[in-house]
């Protein structure tokens, strides 16, 4: 059967035993149903408009570009990590049980546990004001992520890719590496189009992981693009009678930019060309599995993120799980931070090399933090704390070498300079030229927005 004399005949029509579903199932081309998931992400708002959907002015002041947030699920420890507690008092209390130093021109207290990620504390702002509403690792994780504790709604990469688009058309705007849940990169409620582009799931071995569902090697290349003209051929007439879903208009768009993808998703994924001391000093490869610490291969991560900001993607998530050490914490914290504290030197260090860490907002987190250990008791646990923890940020305009708020003598809850993550989330979008109040969307008669209906405050003091 020939394709492009198929394609000509506009008026064909379509026997009831060959349905679009078993088309889009079956097509050998290696596109199939998953790549209607967000893949295309024509640039609503490019990043030289001032205007956000709504078409409401956005505050100004934003020199992000991009972001690159980097997820440490389980609960940091943030009194042996950012927030230095020592024993004030004769009778010993919760606080740091590893050492900390004042690090760079700016005096910034960082733990012993992270010597390669202290040598750019000038680089850093540091948040030690962190709350959140609950200590359920469930709920706070989704929280961080989408502004809302129980319900479905879109994650903080969707909803910045729906706000800004993208800068590459061969790429998604939104790119998950290592993601454990959907909650993660999805979209919700927005359009498919906005959902995240997962790599490597479930700790799956990241040397291996890619895009799925854009590759076929049955067919050659112009078999292939005769396959899917027929394919949108018959899309397009499908969207004819349904030209308001824009479900099934991402889904159009979304097969051209699988079929692009082919080839750019390969080379960026692919790093043999990059030198061995890159690879060395991002620790590529390096994978750590002692007690909750999980072999992720974070190196990989961090390099691959620099890679895809490097090429246009909007937002970038990498993933270390493990910091949820409730036994054994000196041991596996030991393993976390050895984990992923050459992979952050490395990438803050080649961003700020090529001229693209004020444009690009690093930001460093979990979702709540760790009561401190007591010097001397003998114990090795810890539980969960939400009333005061760490997070930080570097470039997109934040204050470099910087740290605001404070948690109380024992780090047991924030006293000055408190930020929850609605506050967060309004300061990133902030950063990127985004309001929190008009990025909004219309779903089931609400008006939703990533800060949800309370109010958020845009933390000024954070930025340079």
């Amino acid at each position: 059967m020939n394709f492009a004399t198929l394609i000509k005949e506009k008026k064909m029509s379509i026997a009831s035993t060959f349905t679009r579903r078993a088309m889009l199932q079956n097509a050998s081309c290696g596109f199939g149903l998953l790549a209607f998931q967000a893949l295309n992400q024509k640039p609503a708002l490019g990043s030289q408009l001032t205007l956000d959907p709504s078409g409401i002015p956005t505050p100004p002041g934003g020199k992000a570009k991009r972001v690159i947030f980097m997820c440490m699920s389980g609960g940091p420890a943030q009194m042996d990590t950012f927030d230095y507690k020592p024993q004030t008092s004769n009778q010993p209390h919760p606080g740091s049980v590893y050492p900390f130093q004042k690090r760079g021109e700016s005096g910034t207290w960082i733990s012993d546990l992270l010597p390669e990620t202290a040598k750019h504390a000038d680089r850093l702002c540091v948040i030690n004001g962190m709350y959140a509403d609950t200590g359920n690792h469930a709920q706070s994780f989704l929280q961080m992520h989408t502004g809302e504790r129980l319900r479905k709604r879109p994650s903080i990469g969707s909803w910045i890719s729906y706000g800004l688009g993208n800068e590459n058309e061969n790429l998604p705007g939104f790119i998950s590496l290592n993601a454990a849940k959907p909650s993660v990169y999805s979209s919700a409620f927005l359009p498919t189009q906005y959902t995240g582009t997962p790599i490597g799931t479930n700790g799956e071995n990241m040397s291996l992981a890619t895009i799925r569902d854009i590759y076929g090697g049955q067919l050659p290349d112009h078999a292939k693009r005769s396959q899917l003209d027929l394919i949108q051929a018959m899309n397009r007439d499908h969207f004819q009678q349904r030209s308001q879903d824009q479900q099934l208009e991402g889904a159009i768009e979304s097969m051209e930019l699988a079929f692009r993808m082919q080839d750019s998703a390969g080379e960026i994924l692919d790093l043999s060309n990059e030198t061995k001391a890159t690879l060395e000093r991002y620790r590529v490869g390096k994978k750590l599995s002692v007690g909750t610490c999980r072999p992720t291969d974070f190196g990989r991560q961090c390099l691959l993120a620099r890679r895809f900001i490097e090429s246009g993607v909007r937002f970038v998530e990498v993933n270390h799980g493990g910091w949820d050490q409730h036994k054994n914490h000196r041991r596996d914290l030991e393993a976390n931070c050895q984990t992923v504290d050459a992979p952050i030197a490395a990438l803050l260090e080649d961003l700020a090399a090529r001229g693209l860490l004020e444009e690009t907002l690093i930001v460093w987190g979990g979702e709540f933090g760790r009561p401190g250990l007591v010097p001397g008791d003998g114990k090795d646990e810890t539980g969960h704390n939400e009333k005061g923890f760490t997070f930080w940020l570097a470039g997109g305009g934040m204050k470099a070498g910087y740290t605001h708020g404070k948690t109380s003598e024992t780090g047991a809850k924030a006293v000055e300079g408190k930020v929850h993550f609605r506050d967060l989330h309004a300061t990133i979008l902030h950063s990127l030229g985004l309001s929190h109040h008009t990025l909004s969307y219309e779903y089931e008669g609400r008006t939703h927005r990533l800060t949800g209906p309370e109010d958020a405050t845009v933390v000024s003091e954070l930025f340079a």
